[in-house]
């Protein structure tokens, strides 16, 4: 049973009176060791039921509490590197309704937000960002002559992204007050890879003595709490470093996932869940199905054994492309994990590729917006030929206002020197990267479908060397529907409600090719048809639909773009999210004038 439960009808939780970080500091240290009890019952029956990041939240449930006993939030600024250590915080500072009461679970979100409450200063999906953020906060108190502590948390395998090492080389420039806790679960979202985490494992085996000292290298005073999940403990070491003159580390290890067996056994597994039994740990709806994470990784080992050159990179999120713990061990030294450092992966590839080997990264759509700078200078003008397959990149994919992947084609379709393609099913992706890797001319990326993984059974034959050749899959007159990867078969409906409404046959077209268009059959529609409507999965301003809108300029073609409005959404509804921008069927077909 849940504490809450328990002590349902005997005497309020601790947690329920806690409504700031004010009510932390009236309990004595017997009292905070039990609300770290209610905060994790509470984590628990919420997870259970809603899904989030587990581990992460779990392990760092006593140094919140300590850092809320000890400094004076908000004066004093906690920033969390990647929110997925913040549910605690949140639930100390004003918002525990939304993790203690079913109807109240969506009142927050799974991230800091400063629109949720003064204690969040920023809010932060993405890793690596907590200590260059807390730099310019620490800066602007400085500038305004102001006094407080400015804290950074980072864990996860955030440190070793480059953004925080810069951080941490500008640190101790700083000059004054700048407190970093460096959360250590010895863990990323998968294993921890790297140099610097050797280092981090060095300290805990020395208690925090080893001579080889990564934050004292870059001139930053370091204190070493072994036992980072007990309140006491941490409650000293944070009071050491109040008030300091000075940038300094807090290395505190901590367990991830403490609390719950499964968790603290399984942490990989367990780093994010999907509502689950809490007896069994299974999840409430299971998939056993294939996905295009499973078909990549699949593909891939197949392929790795053809041919001892291809290589499959990941940057922290191995399972992506469906390298579970197992799969990565098959593949040896031909699947590579840099960590969380996605401007390395693309670099990498870009190295790989220019030395003749194949490589293929696998990244979510809303952290290739990270590598811009190496795709254009590291892949494109030098055309090494690297695979990228962007994975969610979709209204279908995640809706978090820090994980949004939708801007993936405005981004990449207008890189030079990229060919970006769309497949609409798995035959034609499985088709697309065997092209891909086998090519040695052009850098690649495929942008995987949103939603559930089609798969028509048909035998791909088109060849992919001949670039921007759309085909034509329903020959009609007067209407063409150009449908984009994910929205091919919304295309398809549209087509045949066309053809119900006014009798006549619409042409379909699968472009395939993001990144450029098909003069010469744009140039055909011209003779037989009138209108033009474009279909694709993400933001419309500088997307696929305007470069067809631009080609047909200066001509009588009416044309129709339709994709999403640019704009930064949060937690939105997909079905609503479609209406809204006229991407229902009905919709579409009534825009049209006949």
């Amino acid at each position: 049973m849940y504490l809450q439960e328990i002590r349902q009808g005997e005497k309020q939780m601790y947690i329920e009176n806690i409504n700031g970080p004010e009510d932390v500091k009236k309990l004595s240290e017997d009292q905070l060791n039990v609300l770290a009890e209610e905060i994790r019952d509470a984590l628990l029956k919420k997870l259970s039921k809603h899904g989030g990041h587990f581990g992460p939240n779990f392990g760092m449930v006593e140094a919140t509490i300590a850092m809320h006993y000890v400094f004076e939030s908000p004066k004093d600024k906690i920033v969390y590197d990647v929110s997925h250590q913040s549910y605690p915080h949140k639930m100390l500072t004003g918002r525990k309704d939304a993790f203690l009461y079913e109807e109240h679970y969506d009142d927050v979100s799974g991230y800091s937000n400063p629109g949720e409450s003064e204690h969040d200063h920023f809010t932060i999906g993405h890793t690596s960002t907590s200590i260059s953020l807390a730099l310019g906060l620490a800066k602007a108190r400085d500038l305004k002559e102001e006094n407080g502590n400015v804290i950074a948390v980072i864990g996860d395998g955030s440190l070793s992204g480059g953004e925080a090492l810069e951080g941490l080389d500008y640190a101790a420039e700083l000059g004054g007050n700048l407190i970093i806790v460096v959360n250590d679960n010895d863990m990323s979202i998968a294993e921890n890879h790297g140099g610097l985490y050797d280092n981090l494992k060095e300290l805990r085996d020395t208690n925090g003595q080893a001579e080889c000292n990564l934050f004292k290298a870059m001139g930053l005073d370091y204190i070493y709490v072994k036992e980072g999940n007990k309140v006491a403990d941490l409650i000293e070491a944070f009071k050491r470093v109040k008030d300091t003159k000075k940038a300094v580390v807090v290395h505190i290890n901590t367990q991830k996932g403490r609390g719950y067996k499964l968790a603290e056994e399984h942490k990989e597994e367990w780093h994010y869940c999907a509502p689950f039994d809490v007896e069994t740990g299974n999840p409430l709806d299971s998939f056993d199905g294939e996905d295009f994470s499973s078909v990549t990784a699949q593909y891939l080992l197949k392929k790795m054994k053809e041919d001892k050159k291809v290589v499959a990179i990941t940057s922290g999120t191995p399972t992506v492309m469906g390298f579970t713990e197992d799969k990565r061990k098959e593949a040896g030294k031909q699947f590579i994990d840099v960590g969380i450092a996605e401007e390395t992966a693309m670099a990498m590839a870009a190295g790989i590729a220019a030395g003749g080997g194949k490589p293929v990264y696998g990244v979510y759509s809303t952290f290739v917006q990270r590598t811009y700078d190496q795709i254009t200078q590291d892949l494109c003008i030098d055309s090494n030929a690297a695979t990228i397959v962007t994975f969610w990149g979709s209204v279908y994919g995640m809706n978090d206002v820090t994980h949004l992947g939708l801007q993936d084609i405005p981004m990449m379709s207008n890189i030079p020197n990229l060919v970006y393609l769309a497949p609409t099913t798995k035959e034609e992706y499985l088709a697309m990267l065997d092209w891909s890797i086998n090519q040695d001319q052009y850098p690649v990326a495929i942008k995987l479908p949103g939603g559930e993984m089609i798969s028509d059974g048909k035998k791909i034959t088109k060849d992919f060397n001949q670039l921007n050749k759309y085909e034509v899959t329903e020959k009609g007159s007067k209407v063409a529907v150009i449908g984009l990867g994910t929205f091919y078969n919304m295309g398809c409906e549209v087509a045949k409600a066309v053809e119900e409404k006014t009798g006549t046959k619409a042409t379909v077209i699968n472009p395939y090719y993001i990144t450029g268009i098909d003069e010469v059959l744009l140039e055909d529609l011209k003779k037989d048809h009138d209108v033009v409507i474009t279909l694709e999965d993400g933001f419309l301003e500088g997307g696929f639909g305007e470069k067809i809108a631009r080609f047909y300029g200066d001509s009588d073609m009416k044309v129709f773009n339709y994709g999403v409005k640019k704009e930064l959404l949060d937690r939105y509804d997909i079905e609503e999210l479609l209406k809204k921008n006229h991407l229902t069927v009905q919709q579409i077909v009534g825009d049209l004038k006949f």
